[in-house]
């Protein structure tokens, strides 16, 4: 029997043709429909603004308060009576007046697309989101002229809303319509292509046959000439693709253990920049799901501005690149990108682009930055305060006794802040460097390591005057290292003496809760500004810089504090009210809850 061509039994394409002839009609009539839409309201308010410029012009160029005054109750009128919103700008788009706010919390309108229209012809229309009404306007501003000069801009605007309400209206009319159609035509079509759709599914059956690694599968030949042809040559072709599976099996396997088992995230496009490669870590980095992401545009997936830039730039450079990339996902995260193309330019086959995590990295580089230059400069402070009066004893003032003792005094002063210094660093770096195995604790009455810490500051507070209190609720325990615990509350209750007035008092407390032992130290002092708080327990961070050095700190006390706490695995709050004081609060696990 004589096979007969495919060609005759495959039915005309006239159903696309028909299909793309309705949808751009569609189209046509929903793009006109806005554009007469756009055209009568352009028309409104343009008669609207000229309301504005007929009695406004004389006000804008005279620019007196009164004027203005005048100009901001004739556009909140106008624009009542009108229900419009008007803008009147000076050429430079510094706002005048508006109807709905006070133009002094508005921005300059310079930049505007109808701004810059109108003062290059002399009225200018647009369409976009306002940031004010948060929602989408329509914009025509004109010129004002007084005596042959332009003295501003008014810009009227009105909600299109209810355009877009009609033209969708329309749309989803058209698409009934034209789904009914689609309907009609699709079963049409399937009733005449249903006969050379059945040895296509036998094919298919085969294919999927090969595909489970069934290769013994013959597939029966077809009456069509061309599916008879197709099917030989998948049957010849049985015999080699078990062979050619097995090998791509093995080799995606191999690559895909390779890429899971890296820690730097891998991500591949090809040149139309689709996802083909993405394990895991690069999934992570870029928060998205792996399977969805696979073929997609990186476009849709790579949700950062500078990452998406980054791989475009890989796929158009011959040369690898490298960028360190700042994301912003819940707490901020630095990407370490490095992209290379594949393939010559004019033949690429797309990029590979490895992602690597630095931000710990990049955080110790800036720690170790800003702590070499904090330590520079409170070093540099004593040490050429030192120098100077060094060299002013060098100078003959050894010769006045009275002068040379005060200025010894003051060296003498000056290199004990800088013993202060250099001890605080080095306890600071041997509480650093140890964690809560290494730390001698045992379980002690907390009651008795605040009555030593305050005997250690009893000097302190009488030389100024304050009184210390300490109330307990009893016997406290808790398992801590004597020594470093009483460091912690002496620095507290240091500053807390400190930064207290004359005749005040600093009340230290502890108490136990079901889960926690609480130390507090409260002092009537000065009080913390609330945008200081985070940054107390930095490393030199002062809240002023000035009445810190003069009563003697060092900058390190409550990062002192902080590390100690955190190595017996607790905290410290804050609470601080300026003019009324601060309470400092250590928070230590109880212990059957450490």
């Amino acid at each position: 029997m004589r096979n007969r061509r495919l060609v005759w039994q495959i039915f005309p394409a006239f159903l696309i043709i028909a299909l793309t002839a309705l949808f751009a009609a569609g189209w046509f009539a929903a793009r006109s429909f806005e554009a007469f839409y756009l055209d009568h309201i352009d028309g409104e308010l343009h008669l609207r603004n000229e309301l504005v410029i007929r009695d406004g012009a004389p006000l804008l160029a005279a620019s007196t308060a009164k004027d203005i005054a005048e100009l901001r109750e004739l556009v909140k009128y106008l624009g009542q009576r009108t229900a419009t919103r008007y803008t009147v700008m000076r050429p430079d788009g510094v706002v005048v007046a508006d109807t709905d706010h006070a133009p002094e919390d508005m921005e300059n309108h310079a930049t505007r697309d109808e701004m810059a229209a109108a003062l290059a012809s002399g009225e200018g229309v647009a369409s976009h989101f306002s940031n004010t009404t948060k929602q989408r306007m329509r914009y025509v501003a004109q010129v004002i002229a007084h005596d042959g000069r332009v003295v501003g801009v008014v810009r009227s605007a009105l909600k299109i809303t209810q355009i877009d309400d009609e033209i969708s209206y329309v749309r989803n009319r058209f698409f009934a319509w034209g789904f009914f159609v689609a309907l009609c035509t699709a079963g049409v079509s399937w009733l005449m292509a249903r006969r050379i759709t059945r040895p296509i599914e036998e094919m298919r059956r085969g294919a999927e046959s090969y595909a489970r690694g069934e290769l013994d599968y013959q597939l029966p030949l077809p009456e069509s000439y061309e599916l008879a042809g197709l099917a030989s040559a998948l049957n010849s072709m049985a015999s080699q693709l078990e062979d050619r599976i097995q090998t791509i099996l093995r080799q995606s396997s191999e690559q895909n253990a390779v890429l899971a088992s890296m820690a730097e995230g891998v991500l591949a496009v090809d040149p139309r920049e689709k996802i083909i490669t993405l394990n895991s870590a690069a999934a992570a980095l870029l928060e998205c799901n792996r399977e969805r992401a696979l073929g997609r545009n990186v476009q849709d997936f790579v949700l950062h501005p500078e990452l998406r830039k980054f791989v475009l730039h890989a796929l158009a450079c011959d040369e690898p690149i490298q960028q360190d990339i700042a994301l912003e996902a819940g707490f901020r995260r630095i990407i370490q990108a490095r992209g290379t193309a594949l393939g010559e330019r004019g033949a690429r086959r797309g990029a590979v682009i490895v992602l690597n995590d630095v931000t710990n990295v990049r955080r110790l580089e800036n720690l170790r930055r800003d702590f070499v230059a904090n330590v520079s400069h409170e070093l540099k402070t004593p040490i050429t305060s030192i120098k100077g009066f060094v060299e002013t004893l060098l100078d003959g003032a050894l010769d006045d006794r009275a002068d040379a003792e005060r200025f010894l005094g003051i060296v003498g002063k000056q290199a004990d802040r800088l013993a202060a210094i250099v001890d605080d660093l080095l306890s600071l770096a041997k509480i650093e460097q140890s964690d809560d195995t290494e730390l001698d604790v045992h379980e002690t009455d907390v009651r008795e390591v605040i009555q030593s810490a305050i005997v250690s500051c009893q000097a302190l507070a009488k030389e100024r005057h304050v009184s210390v209190v300490f109330d307990s609720d009893g016997s406290v325990t808790a398992e801590v290292s004597p020594p470093l615990l009483e460091q912690a509350v002496v620095n507290l209750l240091d500053n807390a003496i400190k930064y207290s007035g004359a005749d005040s008092e600093v009340v230290l407390a502890a108490k136990t809760t079901p889960t926690e032992v609480l130390i507090s130290v409260t002092d009537h002092g000065v009080g913390v500004e609330a945008e200081h708080i985070p940054r107390l327990f930095e490393r030199f961070y002062r809240v002023d810089k000035a009445r810190s050095r003069k009563l003697g700190g060092t900058g390190l006390g409550l990062a002192i504090v902080k590390h100690i706490v955190s190595a017996h695995r607790g905290r410290v709050a804050v609470e601080s009210q300026p003019g009324v004081g601060s309470t400092f609060t250590i928070h230590l696990p109880k212990p059957h809850s450490r």
